[in-house]
């Protein structure tokens, strides 16, 4: 990720936060949306999950330019998933919710660098969490 891209991020997500619980369950409403067969996927209470997300996000923002300080979490949290049955495509339809959500919640100001600059964050975290996954499953692809 650029500085920018880091930069954007941060300071997006901040702006997200007075609404967090509100994101979530709009990101969570919009990926029951696209596919609600993985809803069993979620055996916890949505308001706990959406909390779990945004703790991930605000771990993961803050250190943004520092990725070895968040590789160890986005691994354990990639060898959980394959627990709870996540398969490598569902990642797709988790960032096309994110990105909805984000894009809902920041209307105009979720610019098109604003959203490759989340793009590039999304991605940074998938690859974390698909290594971890593959080295439990041997799931493979981004």
């Amino acid at each position: 990720m650029t500085p920018r891209q880091v930069e954007l991020v941060r300071e997006t997500f901040r702006r997200i936060l007075p609404n967090a619980v509100h994101v979530a369950a709009t990101f969570y409403g919009r990926l029951f949306t696209l596919d609600p067969t993985i809803r069993p996927l979620f055996r916890s209470d949505m308001e706990t999950q959406g909390k779990k997300v945004m703790a991930t996000l605000a771990l993961v923002t803050h250190h943004l330019d520092r990725p070895e300080q968040f590789r160890m979490a986005m691994r354990h949290l990639g060898q959980r998933h394959v627990g709870y049955g996540v398969q490598p495509e569902d990642y797709r339809l988790v960032r096309q919710a994110l990105l909805w959500a984000m894009a809902q919640e920041l209307e105009d100001a979720f610019t098109p660098e604003v959203e490759a600059a989340w793009m590039a964050a999304y991605d940074l975290i998938v690859t974390m969490m698909k290594e971890a996954a593959a080295e439990v499953s041997g799931h493979r692809g981004l």
